[in-house]
């Protein structure tokens, strides 16, 4: 499993490492370490309890070793996923994450008009660009199959089989989906993860078949800690981080388009 290969990559340095901050938000959840990097990623507020209380572990978080949240990723309990992802986000940015090519997602996947895109995921901004530049976009979201276009998201694994391209939300991760999903577009020419829970660590997916990473570096952490407690998304904390491409080479390392 994908989460299993994050725990093994970081699980020994995590140990070292003390969480400073953890903000749980309407939007993202993020993490801060005491040497100040920052990690985030979706909150699944589909997912949480009903009461005043929808973290059921035990607080505080801060002052806990990174190993304890990094822990979290193999909870039964989604937002303790999202803790997990956001602190594994977090230790990543003390790692070297490759060769990083900044800008448009697309323009990295140099898309095909041949192509059949799926996507997992509402990416919105990219749905107009992408249906004028291929064949065919079939969307799958949680809760939008009412959606015209629209696919329920459980059609994902019956359907990527037949796609060229593959984009797939991060929040998979925290929703427990990401292998079944990979295992469904393993044919694909293009396999991209999506969105700012990524996390940007190609040596998590040797073996996969993902292709791309896009996901974001945050550059100023304390300002996305309190958009993300003001409730704030992508829109309100892209002034505070960089967006980034990874590109993974099947078979080798990474390199550049």
């Amino acid at each position: 499993m994908i989460t299993e290969e994050i725990t093994r990559l970081l699980g020994v340095e995590a140990k070292s490492i003390c969480i400073a901050d953890v903000r749980i938000g309407l939007g993202y959840t993020a993490v801060l370490t005491e040497s100040g990097l920052a990690g985030v990623a979706y909150t699944p507020r589909e997912d949480l309890g009903r009461g005043c209380s929808v973290l059921s572990g035990s607080q505080p978080l801060a002052g806990r070793d990174a190993a304890e949240l990094l822990a979290y990723l193999r909870s039964t309990d989604a937002l303790e996923r999202a803790v997990g992802l956001a602190a594994a986000n977090a230790l990543i940015g003390t790692r070297e994450p490759g060769t990083l090519f900044e800008g448009d997602v697309l323009e990295a996947l140099a898309l095909r008009s041949s192509d059949r895109v799926g996507m997992v995921g509402y990416f919105g901004p990219l749905i107009p660009r992408i249906e004028s530049e291929v064949a065919s976009l079939t969307v799958f979201e949680r809760g939008r199959g009412w959606t015209a276009g629209v696919q329920p998201a459980e059609r994902a694994v019956d359907l990527l089989p037949s796609c060229t391209v593959a984009l797939i939300t991060s929040t998979t991760l925290i929703t427990e989906s990401l292998d079944a999903l990979l295992e469904a577009a393993a044919g694909c020419r293009v396999v991209a993860l999506l969105g700012p829970s990524t996390p940007l660590a190609v040596g998590v997916f040797a073996g996969t078949p993902v292709t791309w990473l896009s996901g974001i570096v945050v550059t100023h952490p304390m300002e996305v800690l309190r958009a993300v407690s003001e409730g704030g998304g992508t829109r309100q904390f892209s002034p505070f981080s960089r967006k980034v491409n990874i590109r993974i080479t099947r078979g080798g390392p990474a390199s550049a388009p």
